[in-house]
């Protein structure tokens, strides 16, 4: 049976980083705005509460990963999962968010109604599967964007006759164990690369299989720059200086990566060369046939993953998988590879807004029919910001200036007395371009229809650069001309006549 609605200001669909982190402004740059958070897990966390298996980490550093207004106070700037939800329940703690949130509700459907200038949010209790109603005045999705249920993993041929266990990263068992097993890792992408060289310590014989190489960078864990800066200065102060140099060696990277893909990609490479021994075909297993950033560079903290193959722990095999047997899995080359226990660690499904079917005024949203604005909303629809983060730096830089905007774009609003702020798209015939350009990685190819479109001119296009688009989002005019305001006079007497909003039990 569903509940009366709760009428709050802004509702929050998510409460991993970007959701408690967007709480956390509205805290502190909104303190006249009631809001609540939707999450369906039973803990917040998002990614970091979701993914259990072994060496789970950050893939940046945690002075561009965290908060702008948390410095990151571990040592490790490389940090392990645990460590990172930790750091969100602070934050949560912190900023007096927890009781905001409401665990275990999975929002189903979110309608604009332009009667009452209001978002209409069914959720449904995931323990017990009643319907809980929420009314909005702004909607703010934090939700990711991959499938929280089901990562991605292809067909293999022969599944059903292997006699070991298949596990996907994503669904990872409790206590399982992998001393002395033989354990065969699909894939070489960031979470491979984490699992492998754990696994292996913790006396697994892992073998790394790969259709095609990855670009591997190792840094230390523990960053030699902020562990001399916080020697000498404030925890905020050396956070703060530690971030700004981060940022901007991130910018310098993706820069020299895209000017000068074939040096940056042979440095790399060398990297790999003189990290590794002899005996290892460098050539064959290091590198890729793309360029440098045309997909995420896997960090590899401390050389750990090159440490488990020159200690003969791991292996790197290069070849296409025919079909699985009953003891392992049979290549093309005609090789085969014995295994106890296959890992699927294949990749992740992007979906939009969580799943959540969007609708305004009941008709049906095709986010992949609509322009994304400023990087943060949608055309001609009302209300309604979303958070996506960069796949050329830390996806946490994003959510701030995202934030930011949203608290700027409500004080506006305040402003002009208006209830209702829309990007309209003035260019009906503007090309429908990639939401992400110049990025291969199988998870964005595979979602090209369901992702919002790119135009060709500002403020229609997502620009994958945090220097220019901290501007726009911080400093920039937010009443631009595209961006509509109004308060129509039906939908204003509406609003006066309902009763007081309330805060988020």
């Amino acid at each position: 049976m569903a509940q009366a609605e709760t009428t709050i200001d802004v509702l929050i669909v998510g409460a991993g980083l970007s959701g408690i982190g967007a709480a956390a402004h509205l805290t502190m740059q909104c303190p006249n705005k009631s809001y609540a958070i939707v999450e369906q897990r039973a803990d917040m966390g998002g990614t970091w509460d979701l993914f259990r298996y072994p060496g789970i980490r950050s893939d940046s550093d945690m002075h561009t990963l965290g908060y702008r207004f948390k410095p990151w106070l571990h040592e490790k700037t490389i940090a392990d999962g645990p460590s990172i939800h930790e750091y969100v329940h602070e934050t949560a703690e912190e900023y007096g968010i927890s009781p905001h949130i409401h665990f275990g509700h999975k929002v189903i459907s979110a309608n604009w109604s332009s009667a009452d200038a209001r978002w209409h949010i069914t959720a449904k209790v995931v323990d017990g599967g009643a319907e809980r109603r929420f009314a909005a005045r702004f909607l703010f999705m934090c939700a990711g964007y991959y499938d929280y249920d089901q990562g991605y993993k292809p067909d293999f041929a022969g599944e059903a006759d292997f006699g070991g266990q298949i596990i996907h990263p994503q669904h990872w068992p409790k206590d399982l164990d992998y001393a002395g097993k033989k354990v065969t890792v699909i894939g070489s992408g960031a979470t491979a690369v984490t699992i492998v060289p754990v696994m292996a310590e913790q006396g697994a014989q892992v073998t790394m299989l790969q259709r095609s190489p990855t670009y591997m960078v190792s840094r230390p864990a523990i960053d030699p720059f902020s562990k001399f800066v916080r020697k000498i200065l404030p925890e905020k102060l050396a956070y703060a200086l530690t971030r700004w140099r981060n940022i901007n060696m991130q910018r310098f990277t993706y820069w020299y990566a895209r000017r000068n893909p074939a040096k940056l990609g042979e440095k790399l490479v060398n990297m790999a060369r003189e990290a590794l021994p002899a005996s290892v075909d460098v050539d064959t297993h290091f590198v890729p046939k793309y360029g440098p950033w045309e997909q995420r560079l896997c960090l590899i903290p401390d050389s750990n993953m090159f440490t488990a193959i020159t200690e003969g722990k791991a292996e790197v095999v290069t070849d296409h998988i025919d079909h699985f047997t009953k003891t392992g899995i049979q290549l093309k080359s005609g090789k085969h590879i014995e295994s106890d226990i296959i890992i699927t660690a294949t990749g992740l499904n992007l979906v939009t807004m969580g799943k959540t079917a969007i609708s305004v005024d009941g008709k049906a949203v095709n986010f992949g029919e609509h322009f994304n604005y400023k990087g943060v909303m949608f055309n001609d629809i009302p209300n309604f910001a979303s958070v996506f983060g960069y796949i050329n730096a830390s996806w946490t830089l994003k959510t701030d200036i995202v934030a930011d905007y949203v608290c700027r774009l409500l004080w506006k609003m305040d402003d002009k007395n208006a209830l209702v702020a829309t990007p309209v798209l003035d260019d009906p015939n503007m090309p429908k371009l990639p939401f992400v350009t110049d990025f291969s990685s199988g998870y964005f190819a595979r979602s090209f229809d369901k992702l919002p479109k790119n135009g060709d001119r500002h403020p229609w296009r997502v620009l994958q650069n945090y220097a220019a688009e901290k501007k726009i989002l911080t400093q920039d005019p937010v009443d631009d001309g595209v961006m509509v305001f109004s308060a129509p006079q039906y939908t204003r007497a509406h609003s006066e006549n309902t009763e007081t909003l309330i805060a988020a039990e």
